[in-house]
């Protein structure tokens, strides 16, 4: 007996550390997840864990469920891990909320520039994830977690629970790197860009990975965006546009064009101009209208208004701001308990402010203007 059960100790410890050494990367970083303060709905987690871009390009993932079933194939090694996405369309093929505003603003206390962006979407927990991979630079992803199967009903709040957020890592919706690279994500109705040409296809929030993991400067991240094929998940209901900023003030929106074949579209910020703004409709000459216009924005959202209201802001200022005007500008544009059609209802999640020299994020959750959260990149 004694002997059966020195085997079964030695088994059961040789099964231990297989599991440790399998999944030593995964282990280090849900053990790094955290609740941030008292709020039981911002979380913080560094990412240890290795991935491999190279291998999603080569594999052309580009529908949300072909990354969850990918990220399942590599974080869970065979395990029947489900992880389910909230973003999904509703009974008229549209996404009607994810209503987001964006802009790069200079510094008036310092060199440099902020990077000003509101997510507004339903009321879910929001990660921010720190990345240091091996090959690539550093950076702070944001990313709303009822993307990785969160909600208010459903938190990491155990060990186990936490397995989704491994997911995080290709799901930024905004971030900054060690480069002072800045990127965010804004909706568009009915406009999922869907190229198709013999490059690699990469999905809707992967494009984002690749920029904040291997771009310096807005040229090098068009040089990569030319690259492969931006593909948005036509079932999602919604296409996207981009702004992508870095450390040196250039900025861009990047857009694809719905009437020729989703070609890329780049509006650059002005030349001489301090500051440039996006909100949910496109900003490119060929679909650009001030008239709020559902064939080239989202209206439900007043991008309309909150693009004219935010460039006022802006333009008062000389779109040159502190940290306090940054944050306003924000503010000026927030949601509270927005009706949606539907008997729904839009949130602003989340206010984040990234200073492009130092490295920081300010993050205000939920609409909680006197309670700024602070990260930084090291």
């Amino acid at each position: 007996m004694k002997k059966f059960l020195k085997v079964l100790l030695l088994v059961v410890l040789a099964l231990l550390l297989a599991v440790t050494l399998a999944w030593q990367g995964e282990i280090r970083t849900l053990s790094t997840l955290k609740q941030v303060g008292d709020n039981p709905y911002l979380y913080t987690m560094e990412y240890c864990a290795s991935y491999d871009l190279d291998d999603v390009i080569e594999k052309d993932v580009d529908t949300n469920s072909e990354l969850l079933n990918y990220v399942i194939s590599r974080v869970g090694k065979g395990l029947p891990i489900k992880i389910q996405s909230s973003q999904v369309a509703d009974e008229n093929g549209e996404l009607k909320t994810f209503s987001c505003t964006s802009f790069q603003a200079k510094k008036s206390d310092g060199e440099g520039y902020w990077y000003g962006r509101n997510y507004d979407y339903y009321k879910n927990p929001t990660l921010v994830t720190f990345s240091h991979p091996k090959k690539g630079y550093a950076s702070i992803g944001v990313s709303d977690m009822s993307h990785i199967g969160y909600g208010l009903e459903k938190l990491p709040t155990k060990f186990l629970s936490r397995i989704n957020c491994m997911a995080a890592i290709y799901a930024p919706v905004d971030g900054i790197n060690e480069k002072g690279l800045c990127t965010s994500i804004m909706a568009l109705p009915k406009q999922a860009s869907q190229q198709d040409t013999p490059k690699h296809d990469v999905g809707t929030s992967m494009i984002m990975r690749l920029w904040l993991d291997r771009c310096a400067t807005v040229e090098e991240a068009l040089a990569l965006l030319e690259s492969v094929d931006v593909r948005h998940d036509a079932l999602v209901g919604a296409g996207y546009h981009y702004m992508i900023a870095d450390a040196t003030g250039h900025c861009v929106v990047v857009e694809f064009d719905k009437d020729d074949a989703w070609k890329t579209i780049i509006v650059r910020k002005p030349e001489g101009q301090n500051y440039m703004l996006v909100t949910n409709h496109l900003l490119n000459p060929k679909h650009y209208t001030t008239e709020p216009d559902i064939a080239v924005g989202n209206p439900h959202s007043r991008s309309w208004w909150r693009y004219e209201t935010a460039t006022a802001f802006l333009q008062a200022h000389g779109g040159i701001l502190t940290l306090d005007e940054a944050q306003e500008c924000l503010a000026q544009v927030h949601w509270v308990d927005l009706p949606i059609p539907g008997d729904q209802v839009e949130d602003t999640q989340y206010s984040n402010v990234y200073d492009q020299q130092n490295l920081t994020l300010s993050l205000r959750n939920w609409n909680d203007y006197n309670t700024t959260q602070t990260f930084v990149l090291k």
